[in-house]
């Protein structure tokens, strides 16, 4: 006999409907799992037999063929067991098949016959409502997560049994609603705030108009100069995640597994800080079948890349696409996926190996060939597509000690949101919502410069041999900064000049 049920996995960050063929016939006894599946698929026929038995049902002893469509696809999700089980009972004739139809099922399944919950909830109950299903059934720690995605009811049975009875009227399964929270006593959580920034105030400046625009940041200073302090405080002056930005950070992070159990949507937007010996499948992502990397896990926040020219010179020139095109794509045998990776890249490094080059304070031992090898790592492309370059002096004592209150994060927060609403309507027709993310036409629609402005530009693109890509990028800079200014119409001779000053402020010029 033969029954068919919908179950789901992931492709990319996205979901993907998987029709399950059961056929249960006359023959010597087998269970062949076909259609491009892995390891932890073909190893649920043991775990789908086993679970059966466990749940007090009988299986005839036939030759069992399960055909996962489409075919050419490879599938790598345990969430294939509950529909492969159902498809069996069903193929045995335990209950009708015709209200499978209307299900999409998705959970693992343990030896005893309780569903388990899966990663990449989400994006498959996301794509299974777009394909038409009204019902999905998961285990209860996937709970809220499928609830996020609204015109779908979700139904999360204990057990198989459970499941079974349901099918065939005998047990009532109600819809199920959104489920508490653990939430973990006995600490205060740490919140990191730019008042506890002292001085830098060029720095936290140059800050405020990356988290503005979208600008990507490096920085160049001595050690304990606060470049690390100040990266990680990005964060908090950026501004609150729309509910489509939360969705599609919160799809990413349960397609990676790093979603809490039961957790709802995220609402921070995320820090990814990897350590200097992350190799390039880790950052940009990877795996037989690719997986989200670094570059992706920022995707609407932050990358930081602390101690720059200690991380591999092929991960650092991987990171030129997704910096450009805001994505990335990832080939490998088994197909090609895009992953998104709209984030701001904020780098920090000491400017020699002794980390004292240019301080009037400090003697460098470092010689000219050891400064050269140290920074040799950071190519002319890769530093043209960062916006803004500073540099990061030693603090002063009187900055360090004084007890002035330093400007907090929801101050500069509050102008940041300012800007990007401006962004957000000068650029939504283009579904874009900050500078960095304008081509050069739309530079020539948005970037009216004065003309104090245009002479500055041109006088400083010829005398410092710029690129038509820094170009580019000194005026979105200068777009940043007038909208932070009020929103000016015209970018203004002074916009224009502290986008030059921001981009030029190291002695290692981007050509």
């Amino acid at each position: 006999m033969y029954a068919r049920t919908f179950g789901a996995t992931t492709q990319g960050v996205d979901g993907l409907i998987i029709s399950v063929e059961v056929d249960s016939a006359n023959g010597m006894p087998s269970f062949d799992v076909v259609g491009l599946a892995n390891a932890a698929v073909r190893e649920a026929k043991e775990r789908v037999r086993t679970a059966i038995k466990n749940s007090g049902l009988r299986l005839r002893q036939e030759k069992v063929t399960v055909n996962l469509a489409p075919a050419d696809v490879r599938k790598e999700s345990s969430g294939l067991d509950l529909p492969i089980a159902v498809g069996l009972l069903a193929a045995q004739g335990k209950f009708p098949t015709e209200i499978l139809n209307e299900f999409v099922l998705i959970s693992e399944l343990s030896l005893e016959g309780k569903l388990r919950a899966v990663d990449g909830i989400l994006p498959m109950t996301v794509t299974a409502r777009d394909a038409g299903f009204k019902k999905i059934v998961v285990a209860q720690d996937n709970i809220n997560e499928a609830l996020l995605v609204e015109g779908v009811e979700v139904y999360a049975p204990q057990t198989l049994i459970e499941l079974v009875e349901f099918f065939q009227g005998e047990f009532e399964i109600k819809p199920a609603t959104p489920q508490p929270v653990e939430e973990v006593d006995g600490f205060i959580e740490l919140v990191d705030d730019f008042s506890d920034v002292q001085g830098q105030f060029m720095a936290k400046r140059a800050l405020e108009i990356a988290a503005a625009g979208g600008h990507n940041v490096l920085m160049v200073g001595v050690p304990g100069s606060g470049k690390t302090m100040l990266a990680k405080r990005v964060s908090s002056i950026l501004p609150e995640l729309t509910h489509e930005e939360a969705l599609e950070v919160t799809k990413i992070y349960s397609v990676a597994g790093k979603l809490k159990r039961n957790g709802g949507l995220i609402t921070k937007r995320p820090f990814q800080n990897p350590n200097h010996d992350a190799s390039t499948a880790a950052i940009i992502g990877g795996g037989i079948i690719p997986k989200p990397g670094q570059v992706t896990l920022a995707h609407h926040g932050v990358l930081f890349l602390d101690e720059l020219p200690e991380f591999k010179k092929n991960v650092l020139e991987s990171l030129r696409e997704p910096l450009e095109e805001r994505q990335i794509t990832v080939s490998r045998v088994n197909g090609t996926l895009t992953f998104p990776s709209s984030m701001i890249l904020i780098c920090a490094m000491n400017p020699c190996p002794c980390g004292w080059y240019g301080d009037k304070d400090h003697t460098c031992n470092c010689s000219p060939l050891e400064i050269k090898r140290y920074t040799r790592k950071l190519s002319g492309p890769l530093l043209d597509r960062i916006d803004i370059h500073i540099r990061v002096p030693r603090v002063k004592y009187e900055d360090l000690t004084s007890k002035r209150k330093a400007e907090t994060s929801a101050a500069v927060r509050e102008r940041v949101s300012a800007a990007r609403e401006i962004q957000l309507q000068r650029l939504q027709k283009y579904n874009l919502f900050c500078n960095a993310q304008m081509n050069h036409a739309m530079l020539q629609e948005f970037c009216k410069l004065t003309e104090d402005a245009e002479k500055l530009l041109k006088d400083v693109f010829e005398t410092k041999k710029l690129s038509a890509r820094s170009y580019d990028r000194i005026i979105k800079v200068g777009r940043t900064i007038a909208d932070l200014d009020g929103g000016a119409a015209e970018i203004s001779a002074k916009h224009i000049a502290e986008a030059v000053k921001l981009r030029n402020d190291l002695d290692m010029d981007v050509q």
